[in-house]
């Protein structure tokens, strides 16, 4: 997901607060009319119904927002309806870097081919394809802290990768 780094003491840390579910760019707008920075990624995804098609924005990141305030400041965004809690990491509200924030909006502005946003859980099936000349399938078997344990059947070997 992402990398929560050290930042520097004169920059205002990037805060993840979740959101009730298909709120995140109503809490964004609010939070925006109280001055207080917000960013809500989205992508571009065509729906289908019986009748058309059609382009739809939806966020990147479901039920998720990142907001810029001061340490201090953070109680601010409960006065928004639809904003649920921060995101903890480590026993600390995780905090999103600068660099990273740069890169969610180059996606969201290029409209870049993100065709679909999943969370990684313990028992899901995925692919990892820099293991050698062919992708290879595994079972997510553990995951602990930003450490992650997945089972290669064809192989014989647990594969411990850093998220």
């Amino acid at each position: 997901m992402f990398i929560f780094a050290n930042l520097n003491d004169n920059a205002m840390p990037w805060y993840v607060l979740l959101t009730k579910p298909k709120s995140e760019k109503k809490v964004e707008s609010r939070l925006l009319q109280l001055d207080v920075k917000a960013y809500c990624p989205t992508r571009i995804e065509r729906r289908q119904w019986s009748d058309r098609i059609k382009k739809v924005e939806t966020p990147l990141l479901p039920s998720m927002i990142l907001v810029n305030l001061e340490d201090k400041e953070r109680d601010i965004v409960f006065e928004i309806p639809g904003a649920v809690r921060y995101l903890f990491w480590m026993g600390k509200p995780a905090q999103v870097s600068e660099q990273e924030i740069d890169v969610l909006k180059e996606m969201s502005e290029n409209q870049a081919n993100v065709l679909s946003v999943e969370k990684i859980e313990v028992g899901k099936e995925v692919e990892i394809d820099n293991l050698g000349s062919e992708k290879q399938k595994g079972v997510i078997k553990k995951i602990s802290g930003n450490q992650c344990w997945i089972l290669l059947k064809n192989l014989g070997y647990v594969v411990k990768l850093r998220i």
